[in-house]
């Protein structure tokens, strides 16, 4: 049996829209066994039992455009879910990262990260979510053509993620048909500003430029319309504390970048208890190693 550990991601990260993501310490779990044949799926809703279940849908991808001389006549798949679906911390990218992984690992393939990565891309179709899903840390990732290139920067130990998500979901096609089909060459100069700053400011532990740094134009404030009392969150997280606030992915998840600090998350939970939604409230880390395969 393999065992694959994708983790959770945070993309965008305020300004880096489609470009940055993060991955951090909570996890999906993937159990994969070949069986004499068919397909058997567990750990999911019923509707997801098939082969349309993206798990199994991003074997297949890699199976057709790999064509590995060994393929499992069939597979057992197992799923522990700890991310919350839909809510912009990258659930759909850990089964994609998954498949991709498992495919990889039972045709004996033996792909690098960068060729299952660039398959993986393919699939999700942006590389915010899968790039830090394979390699941990933070990624900034772009694509040129056919050609993908990324590189990785080391979030500070001491810099940790503290995220709101709400009871709600927001699924990826609603939030990004909020978002502008154009946008003004002020709004993209002030973007480029803050993600240079964002990066800059993780690199040299700058961590007083987050908060600007956090800042965006060119989806966060059509997003936000979709997250009910989304301004008032994001400037009482800043008013006691906070580096930097942003919408985690397309949301509905909201994350604020901190320090150590017990007394921010008590004042959270205090304040968003008094919301009409219900909020859960997560201290995270950045995960450095990305996604595990375990041969158990």
């Amino acid at each position: 049996m393999i065992e694959i550990i994708v983790p959770a991601t945070t993309a965008n990260v305020g300004p880096g829209f489609d470009c940055l993501g993060i991955a951090l310490n909570l996890y999906n779990k993937f159990y994969f066994e070949e069986i004499n044949k068919g397909l058997i799926i567990e750990g999911c809703e019923n509707k997801y039992k098939n082969e349309n279940n993206l798990v199994y849908s991003s074997m297949k991808y890699f199976f057709d455009k790999v064509k590995p001389a060994k393929v499992p006549s069939g597979v057992k798949i197992i799923i522990e879910d700890n991310i919350p679906i839909c809510r912009g911390l990258g659930s759909s990218a850990t089964c994609i990262v998954a498949g991709v992984m498992a495919a990889d690992a039972l045709s004996e393939s033996n792909l690098s990260k960068d060729e299952l990565l660039k398959i993986a891309c393919e699939i999700e179709g942006h590389p915010d979510n899968v790039a830090p899903a394979i390699f941990g840390n933070m990624m900034v990732c772009i694509s040129d053509g056919d050609n993908l290139h990324y590189d990785v920067v080391r979030v500070p130990e001491e810099l940790k993620f503290c995220a709101f998500i709400p009871e709600f979901k927001l699924s990826t096609e609603q939030a990004r048909n909020v978002l502008p089909t154009e946008v003004s060459h002020v709004d993209a100069v002030f973007n480029v500003g803050r993600v240079s700053m964002l990066i800059s400011a993780l690199l040299n532990k700058n961590f007083e430029l987050l908060k600007i740094a956090c800042q965006d134009k060119l989806h966060q404030e059509y997003r936000g319309t979709l997250i009910k009392g989304y301004d008032n969150i994001i400037d009482h997280a800043n008013d006691i504390g906070a580096l930097g606030v942003f919408i985690s992915g397309s949301g509905s998840t909201i994350m604020s970048l901190i320090l150590e600090d017990e007394n921010f998350k008590n004042n959270m939970n205090s304040y968003l208890s008094k919301s009409d939604s219900k909020w859960d409230i997560k201290d995270l880390s950045c995960d450095l190693n990305g996604a595990v395969v375990n041969y158990i």
